[in-house]
């Protein structure tokens, strides 16, 4: 399993690749490849997921050099690239500090 600094190492980079949802979810909310590098380079897991579906996987929480919040679910898998499984960006009324669910 990936550990946070590659993923960090690999998304700052643009080593990461979208699933077809998150791809639509990036469109749809607007956010760039470069904010998901931004983000990327500074995230920190906050929700871990070892049973998911297809692999295990976990949510990350990054910020934008302008100071906008991301939520990256990505997996863990020993994968050339990170996958992207969605990601958006997380809202006040729904998070505390856009890392506890309220």
């Amino acid at each position: 399993m990936k550990a946070l600094e590659e993923i960090r190492k690999q998304l700052s980079l643009g080593e990461f690749d979208f699933s077809r949802h998150a791809l639509k979810r990036a469109v749809e909310r607007n956010i760039s490849e470069l904010e998901i590098k931004e983000a990327g380079w500074n995230a920190k897991i906050i929700e871990d997921y070892p049973d998911d579906k297809y692999a295990p996987s976990c949510l990350l929480l990054g910020f934008t050099k302008t100071g906008r919040p991301v939520h990256m679910q990505v997996s863990l898998a020993d994968t050339e690239f990170v996958k992207i499984i969605t990601l958006y960006e997380p809202s006040g009324d729904e998070w505390i500090d856009y890392s506890k669910r309220r």
